[in-house]
């Protein structure tokens, strides 16, 4: 990214995670406890594995905040992995004395990174590989997400997510006419949904469906939706190809565990669809003034608040789709990378269903991807310098 640069380090049952992010101006008040609330929303939601009731993940800010503060410098972030203690033997960097053989895994999941990364990286164990491709990775992205999200507060910008569908189960709830409010009262109806779903409806046939799939030993995936309020008219550029926001914010979202499709605004359904349907038409009121978008105002939003590249004024309206889990409790076919004998594939620990946590981490993907642009638009080595930045252009918009 242009101007935030972060990377994230450790093994699903390795010692801890461990996430650097650079470029956070000084003096952004964070702390500890505004990163824990999204790292315990990520751990929600019904069809959640056992792991969840084993970790309770908690963030330590290792360096880059000093008094409650940005100092400027990278923020380094630790999240221990509490179950390091059943996996020292299995997962230590320190060769161990007795044979580890029984403990290789050579069954790859199908629709999992197992074997195309055993291949890759030349591993006849794919524990190798497994550690570092599962989603408890996440988990260090929504504690970065978490302070990109308290950056972007500063500027009244909210991010949320619902989930709109699991299965066959699909909420009536459709965004491209909401307003900013009524966008944040869907999240709100949502937080209080276990399965993160506004409808209260939809939310019990959606639980219906996931205890059927326990009981089967099977998986599900759905459909999450994220979004963006307040955003200023003019983030994102279309000078470039890599600088098109909506290109920066499919490929942030496509990059979490098991995501296989993108849509923002109205997406695929506006290819089923007459121009004139689906176009977000301009109007001018010169007599009131909204901080996104000046004066210039649209009744829909189908473009989901990005035009050309470029954020429009409108909310930003997200919407991925996550496959199924890979990992059965009833096992499909696989093969066995020794043997090359056909056999069932590996089971390890999983979930169910992780739809609800999965739009957590969509907020934090979104999050570190707008802040950039934010920041990409304004600069600020100090978060008063950016304010300072941010306000002068609001004065400009108010003339244009």
């Amino acid at each position: 990214m242009p101007v935030l640069r972060y990377i994230t380090a450790g093994e699903s049952h390795g010692k801890a995670l461990i996430g650097i992010l650079e470029g956070i101006p000084s003096g952004l008040s964070i702390s500890a406890e505004d990163i824990d609330r999204d790292l315990k929303r990520r751990q929600g939601g019904y069809g959640r594995g056992g792991r969840m009731k084993i970790e309770s993940d908690h963030a330590e800010i290792l360096s880059g905040v000093r008094w409650g503060k940005t100092i400027g410098a990278p923020m380094a972030l630790l999240i221990e992995n509490k179950d390091w203690k059943n996996w020292q033997d299995v997962m230590g960097a320190e060769r161990i004395a007795h044979s580890v053989e029984l403990e290789k895994i050579t069954r790859p999941r199908p629709g999992h990174a197992d074997l195309s990364g055993a291949i890759k990286y030349d591993q006849h164990d794919i524990r190798n590989i497994l550690e570092r491709s599962s989603a408890r990775e996440t988990a260090m992205r929504v504690a970065l997400g978490a302070v990109a999200k308290k950056f972007l507060s500063e500027f009244n910008i909210g991010i949320g997510s619902y989930v709109i569908r699991i299965g066959s189960q699909r909420s009536k709830v459709k965004s491209q006419k909401s307003k900013e409010d009524e966008l944040l009262s869907l999240f709100k109806k949502a937080e209080k949904s276990p399965v993160r779903c506004p409808d209260e409806e939809t939310s019990k046939k959606i639980i219906k469906l996931i205890d059927s799939a326990i009981k089967e030993g099977n998986s599900l995936g759905g459909i999450f939706e994220v979004f963006v309020t307040n955003v200023p008219t003019g983030l994102g550029s279309h000078i470039q190809w890599d600088r098109r926001l909506e290109g920066r914010l499919a490929q942030a979202l496509m990059s979490i565990q098991a995501i296989k499709g993108v849509e923002i605004g109205l997406g695929f359904e506006m290819s089923k669809r007459f121009g004139s349907e689906v176009m977000d038409e301009i109007f001018y009121d010169s007599s009131k003034f909204k901080v996104q978008g000046s004066k210039f105002y649209r009744k829909t939003n189908y473009a989901g608040g990005i035009e050309g590249g470029m954020t429009n004024g409108m909310p930003i309206i997200l919407r991925a789709a996550m496959k199924p889990i890979p990992t059965q409790r009833k096992p499909l076919r696989s093969v066995d990378i020794i043997t090359k004998k056909p056999v069932e594939a590996a089971y390890e620990r999983s979930d169910i269903c992780a739809v609800p946590a999965a739009g957590v981490i969509g907020e934090s993907m979104v999050a570190l991807t707008v802040a950039d642009a934010f920041l990409e638009k304004f600069g600020g080595d100090s978060i008063t310098e950016t304010i300072r930045n941010y306000n002068s252009y609001i004065n400009y918009l108010k003339n244009f």
